[in-house]
């Protein structure tokens, strides 16, 4: 008797509901012109609107055809490719006006920048990050100039050359560990995760026989970029302008460590001895099937597919059953709202990282040396 054929692919979703985060702008920009509390309008929509189409719309479970060509996901593209302009005009544009005028309260001010923040983080170093996989020069570009805007640079590094490679092992930073609640986790990132980049990237290029003062190592243009946002906010409106600047930068870090913090928690590849781990699988990230934070964060937690295929572009990525990736209950936005508050998060996350163990390693009896990251580096890790 012969196997049943797999089901037929899905068809390509449509591009519109895609460009969602483009309603984040004229938002950022009513806040500007009204001042008091229209910045709330901003997290309201991203969080809170998101999370409850959610709940209306339901999951998404569908799976395109990943051979599907470049050439039939221009307008899927296209919001990626234009969003750079745009959120470069919402955080410069804002400053310009703060420098010229004081119709904005410094408290508003706050409310502003910090709405712009979560715009540049959740949206902006999202966007970035599709970017950056993709092979295309101008596209990596427009990524560098995101993370630029946020202060994060060395995030290209860190993401490309760790992460991906060695996630759920203890080399990469940003694989929270069972247990870790988020700010022990958000202060480990940001004092490990520059120095790892640096370390992986003059590793990298000591391979090739170069030094790190050779012209090829990305920080030289991290930090021309980095500076060159910094020097333009301080033209701009002076010391609160830079000080707004690295305000919003502030807080789309910490939203995209938020992110972080969620995809892999207490998710660990199994150690097969002498710093030797398994293959990256399915199984090593959460994934969601969320209808409405899918199309906000084009595809991200689709996250089990995206470190099986980097590189495919966001309207391709796959969704897994149970049986293959961890189920996340909620989107994104509901569940880092959760790793705000650690207590909430194990309640509801531990259990489910405890049937994750039983379900996948039945034959690992101690888990300790997972948990406090103890286990051995990687061979030949960057």
């Amino acid at each position: 008797m012969s196997d049943s054929a797999p089901p037929a692919p899905s068809r390509l979703p449509p591009a519109a509901p895609f460009w969602m985060s483009v309603a984040l702008i004229p938002l950022i920009v009513l806040a500007a012109w009204q001042g008091g509390a229209w910045w709330l309008l901003v997290p309201v929509y991203a969080w809170y609107l998101t999370t409850a189409l959610d709940g209306v719309l339901g999951l998404n479970e569908d799976n395109p055809d990943p051979q599907t060509g470049t050439d039939q996901l221009f307008w899927h593209r296209a919001v990626t490719l234009i969003w750079f302009p745009l959120q470069f005009a919402a955080i410069f544009g804002c400053i310009a006006v703060m420098g010229r005028s004081a119709h904005l309260s410094g408290w508003e001010a706050l409310g502003l920048f910090f709405a712009i923040g979560v715009v540049s983080g959740s949206i902006g170093i999202n966007y970035a990050h599709e970017l950056l996989h993709q092979k295309s020069p101008a596209e990596r570009w427009l990524g560098d100039l995101l993370l630029a805007s946020v202060l994060y640079s060395h995030f290209r590094t860190e993401h490309l050359l760790v992460h991906h490679s060695w996630v759920s092992t203890p080399r990469d930073a940003v694989s929270a560990r069972y247990n870790e609640g988020f700010h022990r986790f958000f202060w480990r990132v940001l004092t490990d995760g520059p120095r790892s980049a640096w370390a992986a990237e003059t590793r990298f290029l000591a391979r090739a026989g170069r030094t790190p003062t050779d012209r090829r190592n990305p920080f030289w243009r991290y930090a021309v970029l980095q500076l060159g946002m910094l020097a333009l906010a301080f033209g701009l409106a002076g010391w609160m302008g830079l000080g707004l600047f690295v305000f919003q930068a502030f807080i789309a870090v910490w939203q995209l460590e938020l992110t972080n913090y969620v995809e892999h928690y207490g998710l660990s590849r199994k150690h097969l001895g002498e710093g030797r781990y398994e293959p990256v699988r399915p199984r090593h990230s959460w994934n969601a099937s969320h209808k409405a934070t899918n199309w906000l964060l084009i595809n991200l937690q689709r996250h089990s597919d995206h470190h099986t295929k980097p590189d495919r572009r966001f309207p391709l990525l796959q969704t897994y059953g149970p049986d293959e990736a961890p189920q996340l209950p909620m989107g994104y936005p509901a569940m880092t709202f959760l790793a705000m508050v650690p207590p909430l998060w194990r309640r509801r996350m531990n259990p489910r990282v405890r049937a994750w163990r039983r379900q996948f390693y039945p034959e690992i009896e101690d888990w300790s040396a997972y948990n406090d990251g103890t286990l051995p580096m990687p061979r030949n890790a960057l």
